[in-house]
């Protein structure tokens, strides 16, 4: 469990960044070079390579090499461990609708009526 919450520890420290957002953002769907990354956010190589080792460290993204060039993908089972963690949430949170929902009908049922 402890190697869980590290893993959704760094993802969501990865993720609170803007500039790392919009690089996640830009490999999504293809595989971009450092290069290519830069040119489309409009930073410098360096600052897009800092962020890319971070996002690396926390397996937000993965390296695959094209010949002589280094290409940058998202790594879809990297973003597992935060799926989980805010997916754990949602029954609880969807219990709290249901008990509110249930609430408000049987407060707006009128007085001496009854279902079934």
């Amino acid at each position: 469990m402890a190697g869980q919450a590290q893993a959704v520890e760094g993802a969501l420290q990865a993720l609170s960044d803007t500039t790392r957002r919009r690089i996640l953002a830009r490999v999504r769907d293809r595989p971009l070079a450092v290069g290519e990354i830069a040119l489309q956010l409009g930073i410098s190589q360096q600052v897009v390579s800092h962020h890319l080792k971070v996002l690396r460290g926390a397996g937000l993204v993965t390296e695959q090499r094209e010949r002589t060039r280094h290409l940058f993908l998202v790594r879809t089972d990297g973003f597992a461990a935060v799926q989980d963690f805010l997916n754990g949430f949602w029954p609880a949170h969807l219990g709290g609708l249901k008990r509110a929902a249930e609430a408000e009908a049987r407060r707006r049922r009128p007085r001496g009526r009854t279902d079934g």
